[in-house]
């Protein structure tokens, strides 16, 4: 908590997500609740831009703003849109996280457990509405986790992206009917937001940490 006080643009980013939260409920609409939404993710990426020290820095910075930009896409043009978005994120922290290796070999484990995840999604949501664009999508989430768990940038980071996993499977088993829309409502923000504050402040502290101790 001390920590925090230090960090009142990663305080704040905390606030606006947390509260958000209450939309559950309040069922806001329009543009003020769009820039509620984009705003935890938001200030997420301007705090680690703030604080990066090299181009991984700077690079987890908008992998967080590309989460953010999705956020604002999902409300304003749908799935397809917002979901380009994350996919992109995804991929660029997949990079970000294998330059970063901690496992030697990496580079060529993370993909083929992405594809074995992406092919049980195929398979789990096969004859769906466009399942093979779940089934890209899935790859990019996977690869995002899987790289993010053979990263050196720690524990924080990928219990994140493994939070991050879990809130869009949760998204894609109520999409199929699997689980119930409440069920799913109660737990998507929450796992996806923490998910995302652990990304920041793991990787943040990691690189300049790196950076303190060169």
């Amino acid at each position: 908590m001390d920590r925090l006080r230090t960090e009142p643009l990663f305080t704040a980013a905390l606030i606006a997500g947390a509260s958000y939260f209450a939309n559950y409920w309040l069922e806001a609409g329009g543009t003020a609740a769009v820039v509620w939404k984009g705003a935890g993710v938001g200030l997420l990426a301007l705090w680690a831009r703030n604080k990066a020290v090299n181009g991984d820095g700077r690079m987890i910075g908008a992998v967080l703003a590309l989460g953010a930009l999705g956020d604002v896409l999902l409300e304003l043009q749908g799935m397809a849109a917002g979901g380009l978005a994350f996919l992109a994120g995804h991929f660029l922290a997949s990079y970000l996280y294998l330059r970063n290796k901690r496992v030697p070999a990496a580079q060529w484990i993370a993909p083929p457990v992405a594809m074995g995840v992406a092919l049980l999604a195929w398979w789990v949501f096969k004859g769906g509405y466009q399942v093979e664009l779940l089934a890209f999508y899935v790859f990019g989430l996977s690869l995002m986790t899987a790289s993010a768990m053979l990263s050196r940038l720690g524990t924080l980071v990928a219990a994140g992206a493994l939070l991050f996993f879990v809130s869009d499977w949760l998204i894609f088993l109520r999409e199929g009917r699997m689980i119930a829309p409440q069920i799913a409502q109660l737990l998507v923000w929450p796992t996806y937001f923490i998910g995302q504050a652990l990304i920041a402040w793991g990787a943040v502290h990691a690189l300049r940490g790196e950076k303190a101790a060169a």
